[in-house]
């Protein structure tokens, strides 16, 4: 096992990124809304850093064609080199954690679907720009234990999404485990844990609001406010 420290994380070096690592079906009523399998052990996939949206950035842009679905996730910022960690030592794996933050893992929900018929790649359902809104940092002792707050999403003030992250099937320990013996993780690198359920689309002219609450108190810096706008771009989903 390799944990070798770097400095503090920035808003701005979020995007510098070297990865986005997604856990997902961790949560099983989600898996079941989405009429999935229930993994065996963490499963998991990329979002590209470019995918990521500031606070104040501007809106999430739908792309034309595009199922647009929310889904709230409590997100890692790695502050350590982490390979081949051991998923019973929590306190490496939790010391690898350098702060938090708050997440939208923005999905085409219709290009993700084709993905998984077809069994091709989630990576044009999952990678584009601004479908990673971020919240601000979190420092880590304002969670002192992440597998036990509430995580919420509401579009249009109407709660979709709110559970706790007790409900995860896989704790942080065993997935960073599991992502760091197939890649290394690096400083500044981000781990996405999961959504729970209630996911469901945004259209333009939505906004989106989420946040973390500990003990039922509202966690100021978690907060995210973002609207949907629809593409100017040339891009149209086709099926592939």
């Amino acid at each position: 096992m390799v944990l070798l420290r770097r400095g503090l994380a920035t808003m701005a070096s979020l995007k510098k990124a070297s990865k986005v690592v997604c856990i997902g079906r961790n949560y099983a009523d989600h898996i079941a809304e989405l009429n999935s399998a229930r993994p065996k052990q963490p499963f998991f996939f990329l979002k590209p850093p470019s995918s990521i949206l500031l606070p104040g950035e501007g809106p999430v842009i739908r792309p034309k064609g595009v199922n647009l679905h929310y889904e709230v996730e409590l997100a890692l910022i790695i502050g350590k080199q982490v390979k081949d960690l051991d998923a019973a030592d929590e306190k490496a794996a939790l010391d690898s954690v350098e702060s938090y933050a708050l997440s939208i893992d923005m999905t085409a929900r219709n290009a993700q679907n084709e993905a998984k018929k077809k069994g091709l790649p989630w990576d044009i359902s999952k990678g584009f720009d601004t479908f990673l809104p971020l919240s601000k940092i979190i420092a880590k002792s304002a969670i002192p234990d992440p597998h036990k707050i509430e995580l919420y999403l509401s579009v249009n003030n109407e709660i979709h999404q709110n559970d706790s992250t007790e409900l995860m099937l896989f704790r942080i320990p065993q997935m960073l485990s599991d992502i760091s013996k197939v890649m290394t993780l690096e400083p500044g690198d981000i781990v996405l844990t999961g959504t729970p359920k209630g996911v469901g689309p945004v259209v333009p002219g939505d906004v989106m609001r989420a946040g973390i609450k500990i003990d039922g108190k509202e966690l100021e810096e978690a907060k995210i406010e973002v609207g949907v706008e629809e593409s100017t771009s040339s891009y149209v989903y086709a099926e592939t």
